[in-house]
């Protein structure tokens, strides 16, 4: 029954569509079409459209499916990961890690995130590490 009825489209309805399409001879003769007439074409044009846009899409050039992009554009670069240590005096904790890479789950502070992110990206972020003086 389905393949009747593609035989029935291909081998009669489709050829008398085609005849019926107002197709100029000429190139200007396109300027020259009523608005119905090009509305008539747009079913064709469309699938012409569809399968030139098939027929280049695999010679298109790959959209990476990246995700994470560089965050650390510039500094400390010559370093595998940007790590920086300050000593702050006033800390409840001994050790506090802050995330710098902007993907950490329990941001702001650090879940080492950034691990995952530099392998993705070859980025070289890393967190700030806020340590007490112990006096």
């Amino acid at each position: 029954m389905v393949l009747e009825t593609i035989s029935r489209i291909i081998k009669i309805q489709l050829p008398a569509y085609l005849k019926k399409l107002p197709l100029p001879e000429t190139i200007g003769g396109f300027a020259r079409l009523t608005v119905s007439e090009w509305l008539r074409l747009l079913p064709l044009l469309g699938i012409l459209a569809l399968l030139g846009y098939l027929t280049i899409r695999p010679f298109l050039p790959k959209k990476k499916k990246q995700k994470d992009s560089l965050i650390n554009l510039k500094i400390q670069k010559e370093n595998p990961k940007v790590v920086n240590e300050i000593d702050i005096e006033d800390l409840k904790r001994t050790n506090v890690c802050y995330c710098r890479c902007w993907r950490s789950k329990t941001f702001p502070v650090c879940d080492k995130s950034h691990i995952k992110h530099n392998e993705l990206t070859g980025d070289n972020v890393g967190p700030l590490i806020l340590k007490k003086k112990i006096l």
